[in-house]
């Protein structure tokens, strides 16, 4: 059974060779008498000749009798395609095997969908492509992204061990640590009635692995969230986990900028520069009303709070009035949108709060808009200058506190550029990649339910040094030591400077968090107790794996790089799970299910 070659490799130098390759049927036409069959593995695909006047009647008929995706061995000799014949689609398309041999190694049943035709398959329902996905797997497309996924994988590693790291496992067997995301409870058989929980992060190990003297740790690592999903989310998911210390917030930028600067050449063949340009938070809601922004097209955000600060329009007086902000953003070339499209944005402001969203249309030469009458003329030239208004805009405002009205126009921005890109009004080059890191986030923000302070990124990170005195006088104005990485709008992964010091870390649980101090000692204790060992400063980030793997591949989706992913409800579509278990499991763990019984 063994081939000589894979599907991908021959070329005008095999001419004259005997060769045998192995795969499966890509394809069988029949033409003047003549079979052709392209026969496909994992690196390609090569087209084989039956010719019935130089074969056995036996092989010829076993050739023709052939459907797609049934597994073949063909034996013959390689040739020139006939002059007209070439296949510049393919590399292989210079040549063709003219068989003498055909062993059929297994046949194949008709397929729910077809996998050699590349438009026909990207349409077909993702369900059922998910239902079969060994089938899905084989479609070129599919075996091009996790051979990159591979890459990639390979790539890191081996960029993390030149810069001294250790790749370490940590366990996925771990505390509850309710905290953020939900998480998979595992029960103990042997110990009745506790629990372990699938790691949402190997954080706190990680940590402790810096007590422990490790210093540089990496791991491609498996981890696990019970929450809904959507195209970027996993309930099991991979993340490039990363710790180091005795470093500052300029060590990690240096390293992950080197990481991702070797990955993208690797996988793209594209140089990234470097240093990546770095935004505040407040910068970065400021411009373009969202923590990750796309900066591959203008359309930023701009503030006219002082401009209205008197106007007549009393929505906008009075949001001012109340401590809030004005700010607008024009959406050129875009006066046309449909009633549907205006609709669509004033629901992105009511999900954040707002009772409308207030717009004008520069059609005609006029401003079309029933709030135009209360503006001034002041008021029009500075939105006028500020704006570069021209005709065929279409200006969108946000009246609102200082969040609520940067979060409603960053929403209405990416849906206005999705518009556009649609109508071939925005066109941004499939291989620009905009690199930024956004830094300077609020450590806390504040619960009004539960009228509280909450992590903004985790109870881990660090205060700037200069805001530690901030934490129980005005813990709003404290900064967090935390980093994001973003490209093209996507975050690619976040991290931070943790606390090292058990005195700062219990302040921030107990007096800032106000979690109970039997609470921080069952949940935390551990930690505390490692730091009063001497913990190093130390810091890391978590890159997504399967996120940046997407954009490496030009997919919308993380399931289309992932071999076996789930469900936007958290199901596996081939293997039907999750699924019931036996009364004797459950027996055996010491539970008893109460599900509520269908209808």
């Amino acid at each position: 059974m063994k081939r000589t070659h894979h599907c991908n490799e021959l070329r005008p130098a095999h001419i004259g060779q005997t060769v045998t390759l192995t795969g499966w049927v890509h394809s069988r036409r029949d033409l003047g008498g003549l079979i052709f069959i392209d026969v496909r593995d994992r690196e390609g695909r090569t087209q084989t000749v039956f010719d019935p006047s130089d074969l056995p009647k036996e092989l010829f008929e076993r050739a023709a009798a052939l459907r797609s995706e049934c597994v073949i061995r063909a034996t013959g000799k390689v040739r020139q395609r006939p002059e007209g014949t070439n296949n510049p689609k393919i590399p292989t398309g210079e040549v063709e095997v003219m068989a003498k041999e055909l062993e059929v190694l297994n046949v194949a049943d008709v397929l729910p969908f077809p996998v050699d035709d590349p438009e026909v398959a990207s349409k077909v329902n993702e369900e059922l492509r998910l239902k079969y996905r060994y089938l899905d797997l084989r479609r070129p497309e599919m075996a091009r992204n996790l051979r990159l996924r591979s890459k990639v994988a390979i790539a890191t590693r081996q960029y993390m061990d030149e810069q001294g790291f250790l790749e370490i496992e940590t366990p996925t067997l771990f505390k509850s640590t309710p905290e953020g995301a939900r998480e998979f409870l595992v029960p103990s058989r042997v110990n009745p009635g506790q629990f372990y929980a699938l790691p949402q992060s190997p954080q706190q190990f990680k940590q402790i692995l810096m007590v422990g003297g490790v210093e540089r740790y990496f791991q491609l690592a498996r981890c696990y969230r019970d929450e809904d999903l959507r195209a970027d989310r996993q309930p099991e998911f991979t993340q490039v986990d990363i710790e180091m210390s005795f470093i500052e917030r300029e060590d990690i930028y240096a390293l992950i900028e080197g990481l991702l600067k070797r990955v993208w050449k690797t996988a793209l063949n594209l140089d990234v520069p470097t240093p990546f340009k770095r935004i505040s938070f407040e910068e970065a809601l400021n411009r373009w009303g969202i923590d990750k922004p796309d900066t591959r097209f203008g359309m930023e955000l701009v503030d006219f709070t002082e401009e209205f600060r008197a106007s007549k329009f009393k929505v906008f007086s009075g949001a001012v009035a109340a401590g809030g902000v004005v700010k607008a953003l024009n959406a050129k070339g875009l006066a046309g949108a449909t009633q549907g499209q205006i609709e669509t944005m004033t629901e992105y402001a009511k999900s954040f709060g707002a009772k409308g969203l207030a717009f004008i249309k520069v059609e005609g030469g006029e401003w079309k808009s029933p709030i135009v009458k209360f503006f001034s003329d002041t008021e029009k030239a500075a939105l006028a200058q500020k704006l570069k208004i021209e005709e065929g805009d279409l200006i969108l405002f946000a009246a609102d506190q200082w969040l609520n009205a940067c979060e409603i126009l960053g929403k209405i921005r990416l849906y206005c550029a999705d518009v556009l890109k649609g109508q071939g009004k925005l066109a941004i080059p499939a291989d620009r990649f905009d690199f930024l890191w956004v830094v300077d986030f609020p450590l806390l923000s504040f619960d009004k339910e539960q009228n509280r302070w909450y992590s903004s990124h985790h109870p881990f990170t660090a205060p700037v040094a200069e805001d530690v005195a901030l934490l129980k006088t005005d813990p709003k104005k404290v900064r967090g030591q935390h980093y994001d990485v973003v490209v093209n709008g996507v975050e690619l992964g976040g991290g931070s400077i943790r606390i090292h010091q058990p005195d700062v870390q219990k302040t921030v649980f107990e007096e800032v968090l106000q979690i109970p101090p039997e609470e921080t000692k069952l949940r935390f204790g551990y930690m505390l107790e490692a730091f009063r060992y001497g913990a190093p400063p130390h810091g890391g980030i978590a890159l997504g794996f399967d996120r940046l793997c997407a954009i490496l591949c030009g997919t919308p989706s993380i399931r289309d790089v992932i071999a076996f992913p789930k469900t936007a409800k958290g199901t596996d579509l081939m293997t039907d799970s999750p699924a019931a278990v036996s009364p004797r499991q459950l027996r055996d763990l010491h539970i008893e299910v109460k599900a509520a019984k269908k209808e």
